[in-house]
Formats: C-alpha cells, sequence, structure tokens
C-alpha cells in the first residue's frame, strides 16, 4: 500500500523562534535542529526527535511538503537529508518535482483561476485602498495571490471582514495566519495538488496535517488527518470527524504531528 502523507509547513512541522511556546525550566527545552536560514540567521526549527520522525516518516511514504510559500521560499527549507520527490508550493500554484517547477501544472492552475476569478491587479489595488498603517508590507507570490503583513494590535476588528466578504463576491478567499493576510483565487489549493500527485504515484491512502483555513480542503480531502491546538483552524473551533487535533501548542505540536503521522502510516500497513 502506498502511502501519501502531505504536511503544511510553518506553524505546523516547522516554528520560528515567536512561534515556540516552549514553557518550564531550562533544562527541559528540547533539542532543536534549525532547518531554514533566511539572509544568513537562523529562522525555522523543529525539534531533533521531530526531525528523526520525519525522516522514518519520508522512508516509508510519498512525503509531501505543501505549503503557501512560493517556490524560492520554499528552497530555503531542508527539511530532509533527501530532497523530496514532491512538493506543492503556492497553496496549489507550484508543483515541485525532484526540485524543479512542473510547468504543465503551473500552466493548467493559471487557466482554471482566469477563467473563474478575479484578476490579481484588482485585488491588489483594494488592498492597496484599504489600507492604512497597520499594514507594514503589501506583496504578491507568484503572480497568483496577494498578501499583506499587518500589525496584529493595530489591525482594525472588522477589517478582515470586510475584506473576506468583497473578495468572496469576486472568488477570491482571504486566510490570517499570524502578521500575514492571504487573498488568494477560491480555486486555487492544496487539495487539487495533493491528488495529482496521488494520481501520478498511485497513492491508495492519504494523510495531512496543517493549521490554517487555507488547510481545510487538504485536511477533509485525507483519509485522516491532525491540526495542531493553535493556529487559524484552532481559533476558528473548526473540526472534522477524520481530523485530530494535539494536546501541545506550539513546537511541541509539530513533534506531536510528526509521531501522530508515523503512527497512522504503521496503522495503514
Amino acid at each position: 500500500m502506498s502511502v501519501l502523507v502531505c504536511s503544511d509547513l510553518d506553524r505546523t512541522l516547522i516554528y520560528s523562534q515567536a512561534a515556540f511556546s516552549l514553557h518550564g525550566p531550562d533544562e527541559t527545552m528540547p533539542r532543536l535542529v534549525c532547518v531554514e536560514f533566511y539572509q544568513g540567521a537562523p529562522l525555522s526549527y523543529m525539534t531533533e526527535t521531530a526531525a528523526q520522525a520525519l525522516e522514518s516518516l519520508a522512508a516509508s511514504t510519498v512525503f509531501v511538503p505543501t505549503t503557501t510559500r512560493t517556490p524560492e521560499q520554499y528552497r530555503r527549507i531542508h527539511l530532509l537529508e533527501k530532497t523530496p520527490a514532491y512538493a506543492i508550493c503556492a497553496n496549489g500554484g507550484h508543483l515541485l518535482v525532484d526540485g524543479e517547477d512542473d510547468p504543465a501544472w503551473s500552466s493548467a492552475v493559471r487557466a482554471r483561476i482566469a477563467d473563474g476569478c478575479a484578476p490579481l491587479a484588482e485585488i491588489r489595488d483594494h488592498l492597496t485602498a484599504v489600507g492604512g498603517e497597520f499594514v507594514l508590507k503589501r506583496r504578491t507570490a507568484s503572480d497568483l495571490f496577494a498578501y499583506t503583513v499587518v500589525d496584529r494590535a493595530a489591525l482594525p476588528p472588522a477589517w478582515v471582514t470586510d475584506l473576506t466578504g468583497w473578495c468572496a463576491e469576486r472568488g477570491w478567499r482571504t486566510s490570517l495566519q499570524g502578521r500575514k493576510v492571504y487573498c488568494l483565487p477560491a480555486c486555487l489549493t492544496k487539495a487539487a495538488a495533493a491528488a495529482e500527485v496521488a494520481r501520478r504515484t498511485g497513492a491508495t491512502a492519504m494523510l495531512a496535517a496543517g493549521d490554517s483555513l487555507l488547510d481545510v480542503e487538504l485536511l477533509e480531502a485525507a483519509d485522516r488527518s491532525i491540526r495542531p491546538a493553535h493556529g487559524e483552524l484552532h481559533d476558528a473551533g473548526w473540526t472534522s470527524p477524520s481530523t485530530a487535533v494535539t494536546a501541545s501548542r506550539g513546537i511541541a505540536a509539530g513533534q506531536e504531528i510528526t509521531d501522530w503521522l508515523l503512527h497512522a502510516v504503521e496503522n495503514h500497513r
């Protein structure tokens, strides 16, 4: 039996220092492994135990990092000793095969978006028009979607809600993750890319993990899934009959997720 494992990265498997959520005496803290550098400085980590479990998981399954990061941002991360055969980037907008972008998949995704959603330029202009001092940066990703970096303390209470309604009328959706507010075409999903990987690999079962609203379709498409007890889905109280929830928060939840996935694979065999 071939098992496909698709997992979100940031605040699911890997964590910045701000997201560790570690408590207790210093001597009880876990050993950490740095898996990402940015501009020469360490940025993202896993516990050593989680990193070891992930190596075991990748050796026995088709493990697919599944992220909203662009391919360029994803390539900063070194999760495993060997580069995964597949990776899903830009929320499904890019499918990497042996580290290289699959142009046919990217073209098909862009055609689907053009057929059913308002253009990116309209979304970008609206974000500029409704911004304020709470917006720290505005960015586009892979010419597919837009996001803003905001000061959460200064973010007006109804701003994301209003933006969500406006985007929905144009075939787009929003997601608030940490300091980033994402606006993405509704048809741009990790689940669609995961289904393509399943088709190519002949996988007979799928497991998934994720923490945000952008992971919902992926979690629902999987035979079994897990989410951490933090993040956008946790704040929204989202659950499903096939989705487990960690007991831990922060980087400890990342370790719990890798252990859970490893045991779930063993139960499928």
